[in-house]
């Protein structure tokens, strides 16, 4: 555990600029103001951050004031909530009206009233952790319950009753499974205790609230002891019930785990190969989201044979369906759904590979259909082994080296990322005689096929085969 006092005072010393002056701009205009929450917890975890959020108890108007007069720029997209946002230059504030919130049990929205206390704000928030302030100028720490020790020790609690606090915000819920994938925490009993009685109050949260909430957790370092916790809690069943509906299901490769096991296995696999994807190593939550959604379709394929064994024929379809569907009801662009999806539907294609036994042909195809999301097929095709046989894994491992290898040999002699015709849509027409239309679109389909099939064709041969199909078509 870091020093908490000296990694406090350090980041303290370090936005003492920003925060110092802020303070002292509040308590001019007869108001107090305190840093809280995250960068109250992550300065005490050593974690450095240039976004800060404030409570005051000025009411919106003033903060507004104060913070035109001092930042480059402002925004008030959160004044409903008591919010105002300024910059200057790298730093990003938010001060935020001391508050209370609950919901209206048929609402989605909370109902905001403002407070006029410190420890009031503090005991309205979602954990411990996350309820300590300091107050600036000055430097006194406010610590109402103990999130100083929770931090210490690594546990999640809520400052009051568990059943209070998900009552007046439901999302709060999966926060709880956010911070424990986020910072690695064990989340009390009775917080988990009251996740599972009060799950189905999660339905009252928006679609965009909750897959926010859910990129995040799948984006953190260990999603997995996020995700089990929601499925423990029967919370997954509400917000992605495609994951629990694995735990039941055995996969046909690997009899000796579940398919909800091996999932999760996969998942963190896709983790320690997203250094394959770019500098930043991740996270990458397309490749992850992938990864946990490829299997989805098993439970909907499974056929037992009569000689015991199981299959999941046409799974990856399937798959790809349901995470349609599912992405689309957490309201997720059609960029990311439609990548995501993409993987899902073509997890199983390198198994058709063998021992190499593809045409180049088939390379360039596989090439094709990934797209833009090769890198990312890649990866989960590599984190899809799960095998305990060290000898079958390695023969997998040697196998994928093998395509990635004709891939980048295909793609050095024929540029494989930018596929296309050897003729051009001009060129056809005019070869043709024909203007644009229908016809065109067929024609480019035929040399395109042509064109994975024998790769590439210099242009007279390309011309001919256009004429010969041409003829045929009469």
């Amino acid at each position: 555990m870091v020093d908490v006092q000296a990694a406090v005072t350090a980041e303290l010393d370090r936005i003492a600029p920003v925060v110092d002056e802020l303070g002292e701009r509040f308590a001019a205009a007869g108001h107090e103001l305190h840093l809280v929450g995250g960068p109250v917890r992550d300065a005490m975890l050593g974690r450095r951050s240039n976004d800060l959020d404030f409570t005051t108890s000025a009411r919106p108007e003033v903060s507004e004031r104060i913070l035109r007069a001092w930042g480059d720029a402002w925004w008030d997209m959160g004044r409903d909530f008591g919010t105002i946002g300024a910059r200057l230059g790298e730093w990003v504030v938010e001060v935020t009206t001391y508050r209370s919130e609950a919901y209206d049990p048929d609402s989605r929205k909370p109902d905001v009233e403002y407070g006029d206390s410190l420890a009031g704000d503090l005991g309205r928030r979602d954990f411990t952790v996350n309820a300590m302030a300091v107050k600036v100028p000055g430097r006194e720490l406010e610590d109402p319950f103990g999130g100083v020790v929770d931090l210490a020790t690594g546990v999640l609690r809520t400052p009051g009753r568990p059943e209070d606090s998900f009552s007046d915000d439901p999302l709060r819920m999966m926060r709880a499974a956010r911070f424990a994938a986020q910072l690695g925490f064990t989340v009390a009993p009775e917080v988990v205790a009251a996740m599972t009685a009060m799950a189905d109050r999660i339905e009252i949260i928006s679609a965009e609230r909750v897959r926010d909430e859910l990129v995040k957790l799948i984006s953190a370092p260990q999603p997995r002891l996020g995700l089990e916790l929601l499925v423990e809690t029967g919370l997954a069943d509400r917000v992605l019930p495609e994951l629990p509906a694995l735990k039941l299901e055995r996969d046909e490769h690997h009899r000796h785990k579940d398919v909800y096991d091996h999932t999760l296995t996969v998942l963190e696999q896709s983790i320690d190969l997203e250094a394959r994807l770019g500098e930043d190593g991740g996270p990458d939550f397309v490749s992850r989201f992938a990864a946990l959604m490829h299997d989805v379709g098993k439970p909907k394929t499974r056929r037992f044979l009569d000689d015991g064994t199981v299959t999941f024929h046409h799974h990856d379809v399937v798959g790809a369906k349901l995470t349609r569907k599912r992405m689309r009801a957490l309201r997720f662009s059609n960029d990311v759904t439609d990548a995501v999806c993409s993987l899902v539907e073509l997890h199983l294609r390198f198994h058709g590979y063998g021992t190499g036994e593809w045409t180049d042909s088939a390379v360039r195809r596989y090439v094709r259909d990934a797209g833009d999301q090769l890198a990312r097929l890649h990866v989960l095709t590599r984190a899809d082994c799960t095998t305990r046989n060290r000898r079958k894994a390695q023969r997998l491992a040697r196998t994928y080296d093998d395509l990635e290898a004709r891939i980048e040999r295909l793609e050095a002699e024929e540029e494989l990322a930018s596929l296309r015709p050897d003729l051009d849509g001009n060129q056809i027409m005019e070869i043709l005689g024909i203007g644009p239309g229908r016809e065109v679109g067929e024609a480019y389909k035929f040399l395109l096929e042509l064109r994975l099939d024998n790769g590439p064709m210099s242009t007279e041969d390309a011309t001919a085969a256009l004429r010969g199909w041409w003829a045929e078509r009469g």
